[in-house]
This record gives structure tokens, sequence and C-alpha cells, in this order.
């Protein structure tokens, strides 16, 4: 078995995380400027056995895409193009970064730790992960 990815995409930072090779523990990997994600993806597929990329899929309340959607939809159609060998799937990412702020809360971090967003990308990231493992 290979490992998953799951991408928590953002305007100008994508958190990432990743499970072991058994797939059944997510840990987060790290945060990379949007604009290097592809490249990032490309040089970690290459060095390691990954069988599914997971991408999160905002919501509304309402259950409608949100604006970010169709940034994630033209990122999508490159990853596609850039790593045809790897399929997709999509993973409802609602209440993420809150869950990850609160993750961080409980964790004991301190208020200018938790002003990471860096680190709240990458814990949303693993939150996106560990859900799809348990709904799989």
């Amino acid at each position: 078995m290979g490992r998953i990815l799951a991408i928590d995409f953002g305007k100008k930072r994508t958190g990432i995380a990743v499970t072991d090779e058994l797939q059944i523990i997510a840990s987060g990997l790290t945060t990379v400027n949007t604009k290097e994600l592809i490249p990032f993806l490309k040089d970690y597929a290459k060095k390691e056995n990954v069988e599914l990329f997971i991408i999160g899929k905002p919501k509304q309340m309402d259950n409608t895409d949100s604006e970010s959607e169709e940034l994630i939809l033209l990122f999508l159609k490159k990853l596609e193009k850039s790593i045809p060998n790897i399929p997709i799937k999509r993973e409802d990412e609602r209440f993420t970064s809150k869950m990850a702020f609160q993750t961080m809360i409980d964790s004991g971090l301190n208020k200018k730790q938790r002003q990471n967003k860096a680190l709240v990308d990458e814990i949303s990231a693993t939150i996106i992960l560990q859900s799809y493992l348990y709904n799989k």
C-alpha cells in the first residue's frame, strides 16, 4: 500500500498531511507556498509511494460550494495534468480550521504559537485526512 496525501488548499499557503504506508495514521507533513505546490507534490511523489490525493472540498453551511472552490478546481486540473497516475478524491473540509485552532488550544500552545497560520493549515490537512480515513 502507498501513502495517502491530503491537501488543505489555500490561496497563499497549502497545508499537507500524509498517512503512513499502512494508511492507519494521519500526520501533518508541512505547509507549502501554493505557488510551489505542484513542484512539491511531484517531488514528494517521486520519493514516496503516494497512492491517492485527498483534496479538501470547502462547503458553505447550506451545502453550496464556497468561493475558494473555483481556485481549487483550477488547481485540480493542473494536478491531474502534472501527476496523472495518482487518483484524486475530495473530502468535506467544513470546520477544519476551527477544529485545528481548537486542537492547538487543547495541545497547550500559547497565543503566539496559535497565530501561526501555517500550522493551522497543516493541522487542517491532517483533520481532512483523518476524516477521509474514518469514512472510507
